[in-house]
């Protein structure tokens, strides 16, 4: 677990974070409406080669970037899809799971659809300007190559 005092704390994390991330990938991201998950899914995307300004697709619903060395970064927000599961399915989102790594804002509006081998990263409130990021990753142990960083 980690403690986050601001959103430069939040940033930092999360490059140290994308510097394990390898394709294809899905990082499901959970939290209230101004909890960071924004802020992570920049600082992973500035971290593996992104140049392009990076904002949440609350309206595309998907971005795409492309990273240095072929891969693909595709960032998803599911706050908007009215009936999340269904929409998400004919979106093509389960399509994108095999294809590069895949950051997923909201996505405790589609589970059933998320593959059991994942990392969730779930941001709570810790007070005023405070958050605790939890880190689970669900991935076989030989996938995992990271070891998030803590200070609790």
């Amino acid at each position: 677990m980690f403690h986050s005092d601001s959103p430069d704390a939040t940033r930092e994390w999360a490059t140290q974070f994308a510097l394990s991330l390898e394709k294809p990938v899905i990082v499901a991201l959970y939290g209230d409406l101004g909890a960071g998950k924004t802020v992570i899914a920049q600082a992973i995307a500035a971290t593996l080669g992104v140049t392009a300004t990076v904002t949440s697709p609350t309206f595309t619903l998907i971005n795409e970037y492309d990273l240095p060395g072929g891969s693909i970064l595709f960032h998803v927000d599911c706050y908007r899809l009215q009936d999340p599961e269904p929409e998400a399915v004919a979106l093509g989102l389960e399509e994108l799971f095999d294809l590069g790594i895949v950051l997923i804002e909201w996505a405790d509006r589609i589970a059933s659809l998320l593959p059991n081998e994942r990392v969730d990263v779930e941001l709570q409130d810790a007070g005023p300007g405070n958050r605790r990021i939890t880190m689970t990753d669900l991935r076989p142990p030989g996938d995992r190559k990271y070891v998030a960083p803590t200070n609790l």
